[in-house]
């Protein structure tokens, strides 16, 4: 990399390079991890918030719920209520750090293929906007709180719309073989449609389906949302009712390494989505990955440098996509320029597994050394959010930076708050 070097779409909006350094947000990567140490996670507050505000846009008279399993944060619900986008939950912890954020309750939709009943008391009794049903037994259970509550709770129903988009198989939501949802094709769907109708403690206000993440190909899309449609008005004739709103999910896809094929951008799905669905019937939609998982780089410190591999201070504990589904990442020496010629490394962590990778193969200077920092792009998504204390490892923060200042939105766990969980 050089000072003029024109960073890949992998990289935040703010990316540059500068003075011989990585910088994001307008601060160089130095001074962030002098500050707020490794590993630590850098998110773009602009990024996010273009990317946020690109939805709706493309989308108006649509809903927009951000899909908080991505990575969930106070401050992120903040930023999403200032712009107006609701927020999608699916468990009773993010729905905790729905309310510390300030989220109303009636922009919150409450996913989960088995919700407990205290997380659905919860979630009723704060007036959450929607729950989506994914099963006969959770139109029992929150029909029985509600009544319980003296509400009528707003719901959805999660529909298999028979679609297997391709992408990695543990993302693939939407075929038979998943365990989320209710069939189309078997009856399923269409017996529960008929069994919250006959629920006064229920109000049915839409159907629900999602295919997958990490989707490039929106004909996937177009193809679910024609069979919702198809299925909504024969619930609508069956019942004599008028339901009027599709949720179609999230998913779309984003490039991990340079030079991959561009993100579809929403714009482009709503065309695709306007000539499948009809005008009377309102759109909702789940957007996560694609929304943050550009805008945040991982930044870790080199300890060690044996051969081609090259130790790092986090590793699968802060980044489990790698080990868990052999995602690809690549990364830079972000805190120095160099001329040696490029070597080609593995980028490992500190955990007691030979299948701790974080980057497998990715070409880096050849004077590369210990206390060096390395950067890894597009680490938004799906990292912080599902990381762990293997080994005992803290939990790194995040830290959210705009117009040269830096700010701790998730501060980095201790040995302390791991001691506390011991009795």
């Amino acid at each position: 990399m050089g000072s003029n070097t024109v960073m890949d779409q992998v990289w935040p909006r703010t990316a540059t390079w500068a003075e011989g350094e990585l910088r994001l947000g307008g601060l160089g990567v130095r001074h962030l991890a002098a500050e707020f140490g490794t590993p630590l996670y850098v998110l773009d507050e602009d990024d996010f918030r273009a990317r946020c505000a690109a939805w709706p846009a493309a989308f108006p008279g649509g809903d927009i719920h951000y899909g908080g399993k991505a990575f969930l944060a106070p401050a992120v619900v903040g930023w999403l209520r200032e712009l107006g986008l609701s927020l999608d939950v699916c468990s009773g912890g993010e729905l905790a750090v729905a309310r510390r954020g300030g989220m109303p309750a009636e922009r919150v939709v409450f996913h989960g293929n088995n919700k407990s009943v205290a997380e659905i008391r919860a979630a009723v009794r704060w007036g959450i906007g929607c729950v989506v049903l994914d099963s006969f037994q959770e139109v029992e259970r929150v029909a029985d709180v509600a009544r319980a509550s003296g509400v009528r709770q707003a719901v959805m129903i999660r529909v298999k719309p028979g679609v297997d988009a391709d992408t990695h198989a543990s993302w693939a939501t939407g075929g038979e073989n998943t365990k989320f949802g209710l069939s189309m094709a078997s009856g399923e769907a269409a017996e529960a449609v008929r069994r919250v109708l006959a629920e006064p403690s229920l109000e049915l206000v839409g159907l629900h389906s999602h295919i997958g993440s990490q989707i490039f190909d929106l004909g996937s899309f177009a193809t679910a949302a024609h069979r919702m449609v198809g299925f909504l008005r024969e619930v609508e004739r069956e019942n004599g009712v008028t339901i009027g709103k599709l949720d179609l999910g999230g998913g779309l896809g984003v490039p991990y390494l340079p030079g991959e094929k561009a993100a579809p951008t929403p714009a482009e799905l709503a065309e695709v989505l306007r000539a499948a669905v009809p005008a009377d019937v309102r759109i909702a939609l789940e957007p996560g990955r694609s929304v943050v998982g550009p805008t945040t780089v991982a930044l870790y410190e080199v300890g060690t440098v044996k051969g081609r591999y090259l130790s790092v201070d986090g590793g699968m504990s802060d980044n489990p996509r790698p080990a868990t589904y052999g995602a690809a990442y690549t990364a830079v020496l972000a805190s120095r320029t160099s001329e040696a010629a490029a070597r080609n490394f593995t980028i490992v962590g500190k955990h007691c597994e030979t299948g701790d990778i974080l980057v497998d193969g990715v070409d880096l200077p050849g004077d590369v050394r210990p206390g060096d920092l390395i950067a890894i792009p597009c680490s938004g998504a799906y990292q912080r959010s599902a990381a762990s204390n293997y080994n005992l490892l803290p939990r790194p923060p995040v830290v959210a930076v705009r117009d040269g200042v830096a700010r701790t939105i998730v501060r980095r766990e201790t040995e302390e708050d791991l001691l506390r969980l011991y009795v």
